[in-house]
C-alpha cells in the first residue's frame, strides 16, 4: 500500500467517495469497495490521526449503558464485538475484567448485570460471566486494594490496537480494488444543480489541487463533522459535540497481571478502566464536554488528578505524575440530533445517518465496536443516494487483512508481531536482508528498525509521527524514550522515501514538539 500507487489510481470518477480515514470512514471503505463499487477514500492527515487512536483499546458491548435501560446498543455492540473477534483474530483478544466488590449487595447486583450481558450477547459471546470469592480476586489482579475487598465478579470484552486496526481496514479496503489515499484534503465540494457529484481535492505535500466525481459523497469526519457539512450548506446546524476522554499509561508493575479492573462508579459517577496493554497499564477515562474540536486535544490537569486519584482507590501502589509515561487525550462525537442548540441537548451515544438536501452522506457518533455496522447503515443510504446498483454487504464474515486462524502454528507471538498476522513474515524477511534492522529502536520500545521501515514501504506512513504515533505505539508506551528513538526513525525513513538530512532535522525537531504534549507538565 503505497501511496504513489494510490495517486496514480486517482481516476476522475468513482461510485463512493469517502471523506475521512477514520473508524467510520474505513469502515465503509471496506464496505463499498467489497461490495464491488469504485471507491475512493481521502484523509486529510493520517488514518486515525485523531479520535481513532485514542480510544480506551476495547471492542466492547458498553457495560455501563446497561445501568441506562440502553439495551438496544449494548446488544448491537455485544453482537459487533463477537464479528469482529472472529473476523480478526490476529487483532482482537479475549480481556478479563474483574468489578471488585466492596459491599455485600454488589454481588447479586453486578452478577445479574453481566449475566444479562452475557445473555445479549447471544452465541457470539466470548466467555460467561462468574462470581469470584475474595482469594480468587487477589489471584486475578494481585495489585488490588484490599481493605474491605469481599470478591469479584468477572466478565470477557475484546481487547485490540485501534490505529493498528485501522490500517488493517485500510489495507482491507485495497485489498478489495479500493484506493484510499492519505494527506489529501477536501478543499470543498462539486454541486451539479445543487446535488453533490464530487470533491475538490489538494494534496498536502505537493499543493496539487485535483476534482473527483463521484455518484455519492460520505462525510465520515468525525469530530469534524459539522466542518463538512457546513461545505455543503452554510447554514448547516451544529450536531456534532465533542467530549474528551483522557488516558494515563503506566509502568506494567501497577497493573492486574492480564487481567483488567472495571470500576462501575467513580467519585464523580463515572466508570474507570485499568487495563493491561502492550505491556503497560492504560488507566481511564473521562467524559468532559469541550467546546470545539481539535486534531491534538491534551489533557486538562483535572482529569489527570480525577484519574490518579480514583486509581489509587483500586490500586495496592498510588500511580504518581512522575510514574505517568504518557497521557492521551480524544474526543468523542456526540451526536445531538435536533443540533447543538436545542435546550433538550437530547445526546445520542449511537450513530446517527443524515442526508442533505443534496445527497451528502454523513455517518456521525457511534464507536470503534460497531464501525462495521455503522458502515453498513451508511451504504443502505449511501446506494439510494447516488442510485448504485444494490449488492449485498458481506462484511459480517469478511476476514480482514493479515487474517490467521486463531489456533494458527504461523499466528506470531508477542504483542508486537501478532498486529501484522500474516504480514509478519515478510517483515521477518527485511531483518533476514539487513540484520541492522533487527536493532530495537530504543531500549524501552518492543519496536525494531524493520517495523520502521515496514511503515514507509507498505503503510503509507510519510513521517516520524506517522511511525511512532500510529503505525507502532511508542508515543502512548512511553513518550520520552519515543522522542530519544526520533533520530533513528528518521534515518530510516529518510533512506526509505529519499528525503535529506534537513528533512530529518525538521521531521525529529516537530515530532519532539507533539509528543512532548504527551507528558504531564511538570
Amino acid at each position: 500500500m503505497k501511496r504513489e500507487d494510490m495517486i496514480a489510481r486517482l481516476d476522475k470518477t468513482f461510485d463512493v467517495v469517502i471523506v475521512g480515514g477514520g473508524a467510520s470512514g474505513l469502515g465503509v471503505a471496506v464496505d463499498a469497495s467489497s461490495r464491488g463499487y469504485r471507491t475512493l477514500l481521502v484523509e486529510a492527515h493520517d488514518f486515525a490521526k485523531a479520535t481513532s487512536s485514542r480510544s480506551t483499546k476495547l471492542v466492547h458491548g458498553g457495560v455501563r449503558y446497561l445501568e441506562q435501560l440502553n439495551f438496544s446498543l449494548v446488544t448491537e455492540a455485544l453482537r459487533e464485538r463477537g464479528r469482529l473477534y472472529r473476523n480478526a483474530p490476529h487483532m482482537v483478544g479475549d480481556l478479563p475484567f474483574i468489578v471488585p466488590r466492596y459491599k455485600w449487595w454488589e454481588g447479586p447486583f453486578y452478577g445479574i448485570g453481566l449475566k444479562l450481558y452475557d445473555a445479549l450477547a447471544g452465541r457470539l459471546n466470548l466467555e460467561r460471566s462468574r462470581q469470584l470469592g475474595r482469594d480468587a480476586t487477589i489471584q486475578a489482579i494481585p495489585n488490588v486494594h484490599l481493605d474491605g475487598l469481599e470478591g469479584g465478579v468477572m466478565y470477557h470484552d475484546g481487547q485490540f490496537d485501534d490505529a493498528r486496526m485501522a490500517i488493517a481496514l485500510a489495507r482491507t479496503a485495497v485489498d478489495h480494488g479500493a484506493v484510499v489515499v492519505n494527506r489529501m484534503k477536501v478543499v470543498g465540494l462539486v454541486k451539479e444543480e445543487g446535488h453533490v457529484v464530487g470533491v475538490e481535492l489538494e494534496d498536502a505535500h505537493t499543493g496539487d489541487r485535483r476534482s473527483i466525481s463521484a455518484r455519492v459523497v460520505v462525510n465520515a469526519t468525525g469530530i469534524f463533522s459539522d466542518t463538512v457539512r457546513r461545505m455543503d450548506d452554510d447554514a448547516a446546524i451544529p450536531m456534532i459535540e465533542p467530549a474528551q476522554g483522557v488516558h494515563l499509561v503506566l509502568d506494567h508493575s501497577f497493573g492486574p497481571g492480564d487481567t483488567a479492573i472495571m470500576v462501575p462508579h467513580t467519585d464523580d459517577g463515572r466508570v474507570l478502566f485499568v487495563i493491561p496493554w502492550h505491556d503497560r497499564v492504560i488507566v481511564g477515562t473521562t467524559d468532559t464536554e469541550m467546546d470545539h474540536p481539535d486534531l491534538e486535544p491534551r489533557a486538562l490537569p483535572e482529569e489527570i488528578e480525577f484519574i490518579l486519584r480514583n486509581a489509587a482507590r483500586y490500586l495496592e501502589r498510588e500511580p504518581t505524575h512522575a510514574d505517568i509515561l504518557s497521557v492521551y487525550a480524544g474526543q468523542r462525537p456526540l451526536v445531538h440530533k435536533g443540533g447543538t442548540g436545542e435546550k433538550s441537548k437530547a445526546i445520542s451515544r449511537s450513530h446517527e445517518v443524515v442526508i442533505s438536501e443534496a445527497g451528502l452522506v454523513s455517518i456521525m457518533g457511534g464507536k470503534w465496536t460497531t464501525f462495521r455496522q455503522m458502515a453498513e447503515d451508511t451504504m443502505a443510504q449511501a446506494i439510494l443516494v447516488g442510485e448504485l446498483e444494490d449488492r449485498p454487504c458481506v462484511t459480517e464474515e469478511l476476514h480482514l487483512h493479515g487474517y490467521l486462524d486463531r489456533d494458527d502454528p504461523a499466528m506470531p507471538e508477542g504483542h508486537v508481531m501478532r498486529q501484522y498476522g500474516s504480514d509478519a513474515k515478510a517483515i521477518e524477511a527485511l531483518v533476514s536482508e539487513d540484520a541492522s534492522l533487527g536493532e530495537m529502536i530504543h531500549e524501552r520500545l518492543p519496536y525494531r528498525g524493520a517495523e520502521i521501515l515496514w511503515a514507509a514501504r507498505c503503510e503509507m506512513a510519510c513521517c516520524v509521527e506517522d511511525v511512532l504515533a500510529r503505525r507502532t505505539r511508542a508515543l502512548l508506551l512511553d513518550a520520552r524514550a519515543s522522542i530519544e528513538a526520533a533520530p533513528r526513525v528518521a534515518a530510516i525513513l529518510a533512506s526509505e522515501l529519499g528525503r535529506d538530512a534537513a528533512w530529518e532535522t525538521s521531521e525529529v525537531a516537530a515530532y519532539t514538539e507533539l509528543a512532548e504534549g504527551y507528558l504531564p507538565a511538570s
